[in-house]
């Protein structure tokens, strides 16, 4: 697990109190802030795992590139 993954669950779950505290305080501007938290969030995880694909794929064709 790389640092974006942990940065961007982490940012979901800010999200997601954000968007809980909006709901129970009836404002609609900090639901919103935590619905595009929520959306950062996932879109930096998937950058991670991307990373991460991308460094197991190396890692295994240098393994294959092996004499």
């Amino acid at each position: 697990m790389n640092k974006d993954q942990v940065k961007g669950v982490a940012e979901q779950v800010k999200g997601k109190v954000n968007e809980a505290v909006g709901k129970a305080t009836n404002n609609p501007g900090k639901e919103l802030k935590g619905d595009l938290q929520q959306g950062a969030g996932k879109v930096r995880k998937a950058y991670g795992d991307a990373k991460e694909e991308a460094k197991e794929a190396a890692k295994d064709k240098a393994r294959r590139d092996e004499p």
